[in-house]
């Protein structure tokens, strides 16, 4: 049997990576586990929640699917990208995939394209719907200082291992994500050291990556790779 693991991102929920679980299900008979990080859901509650944490949760799931699958893949989300490339390293994953993985993160100059479709969108009633003010304003309500350190103390632990990532790698990057920019996904591309390993940028797609316009194209691409079609 085949296992994949899906990983979120941080202040999110397995609803991220929802629309390419529900691809994958369709089109193979893999075992897919979805986990929700400690502090994530649909109620955040990260006070107190060190991202060392988050990697255990991971890990204890990665083991179980270890223990139970001749072969497993590891898909990751924004921070799940990060935490996907950390069990890489340390577990006999046969495949990563990092979707708008943040080795880096905040994109000024589409953050303020981004705002000023907020300002538009307000003034023609439309906020409530706009995607990147529903999740700016979640993050600034409920997320505690202390977390978003911890996100960031994930991210600079885990970059230094990039070159010790031997397997193959399928790197996808929206060209306007306003959280992760571009140079995130060329960055984890020039350091990961696997020999089989490829890049993909989205042009329509902001950081959701996986309800994004392309999507389609996107799942398509993943199934391939790991699939070993591509």
């Amino acid at each position: 049997m085949i296992g994949c693991l899906c990983i979120h991102g941080f202040t999110g929920a397995p609803f991220e990576v929802e629309p390419l679980v529900s691809f994958l299900q369709k089109h193979t008979d893999w075992r897919l586990v979805t986990p929700t990080l400690p502090g994530h859901g649909e109620t955040l509650d990260l006070k107190g929640v060190a991202y060392h944490d988050w990697l255990h949760h991971a890990e204890r799931e990665l083991k179980s699917l270890l223990e139970t699958c001749e072969e497993v893949y590891v898909i990751g989300f924004s921070m799940g990208g990060m935490i996907a490339s950390y069990l890489a390293v340390h577990y006999p994953v046969d495949k990563l995939v990092l979707l708008s993985a943040a080795a880096y993160y905040m994109n000024p100059k589409q953050l303020a394209l981004d705002i000023k479709e907020m300002v538009t969108d307000t003034f023609r009633g439309g906020l409530l719907e706009n995607e990147m003010f529903l999740r700016y304003k979640r993050k600034i309500k409920e997320t505690p200082l202390t977390a978003t350190m911890q996100f960031r103390r994930l991210v600079s632990n885990v970059r230094p291992l990039l070159p010790e990532i031997h397997i193959p790698t399928f790197i996808a990057q929206g060209n306007v994500d306003g959280i992760v920019p571009p140079k995130s996904a060329r960055f984890l591309f020039e350091r990961i050291s696997a020999t089989e390993k490829k890049i993909v940028f989205y042009q329509n797609a902001k950081h959701l990556i996986c309800h994004c316009e392309e999507r389609n194209q996107l799942f398509e691409e993943v199934l391939s790779f790991l699939k070993g079609e591509y």
